[in-house]
């Protein structure tokens, strides 16, 4: 393998996960897919390892193995997880399994490859947020771990600018997952409202993200960094003119 051509995935074997390990494994890469369940089809390119991100210790121990093999300069935090509910409904439990997926695990597996990416002087971390970190309801543990998503994505770029590391976060709008289509039929008057409501008048798709991993991800990107990418169809544009 290329000392520079491996990307650790978090969370690659769901929707938006497949979608970036496909489009990076087209232009050149290797990808290692670190996830707790497996993908329903091994890519050539693709190496997996089955591990539980919420066990802190066993997480940093997989980062370990791989490093003593393997060079890993690009990191995708990908994996996260939704427990919707309003305010007075989130629980305690809710509360913390989305705060350790969805922010402490990013964190962690930043740490354990951050001390390579500074001696190689050169490093790509894409933090996948959502466009939820500038309100929704239904979504108060959620919004905030994605928005401390995007306080850690610009604090690191700060801290690892002068390494040739950049970081930067994508924030995805109203994306057509296996989960979403299978809780919202196109024909349901709900779906409809939700892309009516979307300038570009379509749904985003999962290949879309992966595009703009592609771009952050590249050689060329070492001038942009600390930057949110909305991939969100518009919809971020129509709430700020709204405002």
């Amino acid at each position: 393998m290329s000392k520079t051509k491996n990307i650790l995935i978090s969370g690659g074997s769901g929707s938006i996960g497949r979608a970036i390990a496909r489009r990076v494994i087209e232009d050149g890469y290797h990808i290692i897919n670190i996830d707790q369940v497996p993908p329903k089809l091994l890519l050539v390119g693709e190496t997996f390892h089955q591990i539980d991100l919420n066990n802190a210790q066993a997480t940093q121990q997989l980062i370990e193995i791989l490093l003593k093999n393997t060079s890993i300069l690009r990191l995708v935090n990908n994996a996260g997880i939704i427990r919707p509910g309003a305010l007075e409904d989130v629980s305690l439990d809710d509360f913390d399994a989305v705060m350790n997926l969805n922010l402490r695990a990013p964190m962690l597996l930043a740490q354990s490859l951050m001390p390579a990416m500074r001696t190689a002087k050169f490093g790509r971390i894409i933090n996948i947020a959502s466009r939820a970190a500038l309100g929704k309801e239904e979504r108060t543990a959620y919004a905030a771990s994605k928005a401390g998503l995007l306080g850690m994505t610009r604090t690191w770029a700060l801290e690892m600018a002068s390494f040739g590391i950049t970081v930067n976060a994508i924030g995805p709008g109203p994306i057509a997952t296996e989960l979403f289509t299978s809780g919202n039929h196109p024909d349901h008057p709900k779906t409809k409202k939700i892309i009516a409501n979307i300038p570009v008048q379509r749904m985003g798709e999962p290949e879309d993200v992966a595009h703009a991993v592609a771009l952050f991800m590249d050689d060329r990107a070492g001038f942009i960094t600390g930057q949110v990418l909305y991939v969100c169809g518009g919809i971020t544009v129509g709430l700020s003119s709204a405002a």
